[in-house]
């Protein structure tokens, strides 16, 4: 893990490299909100260099309004 000083600019190389880090590391599992705690980084910020790196990101998680609808559905009958 690239160590950098909290709230820095993070450029060229270094932000390179710390996009590379944060992409193997969300597609391993991580989340979002994990990784930024992990790198002291804002969620927005570690959003943003994923997406810049191509990165594909997962959807949300937790039930659609349509299942959870449909659940409340069955349990009352």
């Amino acid at each position: 893990m690239a160590v950098l000083k909290k709230g820095a600019r993070i450029t060229g190389a270094d932000r390179n490299k710390l996009a590379s880090e944060l992409k193997k590391a969300y597609d391993k599992g991580k989340s979002i909100r994990e990784l930024a705690d992990v790198h002291g980084r804002s969620y927005g910020f570690v959003h943003r260099v994923l997406s810049e790196s191509g990165t594909t990101l997962r959807g949300r998680g937790g039930a659609t309004r349509g299942k959870a609808a449909a659940k409340g559905k069955a349990r009352a009958k």
